[in-house]
């Protein structure tokens, strides 16, 4: 499974709120409940998290055995 619990734990170290993601990536709220609940995400939207994030796919993501 992968998980995105990196991705907000590098959010609160950067001061970076879901409000302010939503701005500088351009994803919509749903996006940002998906990334939460740990559904399936377009590479398009993992390369506008990097990018606003300045940070690698692997920064923001983990993958976790079943």
């Amino acid at each position: 499974m992968i998980v995105f619990d990196k991705l907000f734990y590098l959010m609160q170290q950067k001061g970076v709120s879901t409000y302010q993601l939503r701005e500088k990536c351009g994803i919509d709220s749903k996006t940002v409940r998906r990334l939460k609940a740990n559904d399936n995400m377009e590479t398009k939207t993992l390369n506008k998290l990097c990018t606003v994030l300045d940070c690698k796919v692997e920064d923001i993501m983990e993958y976790i055995p079943d």
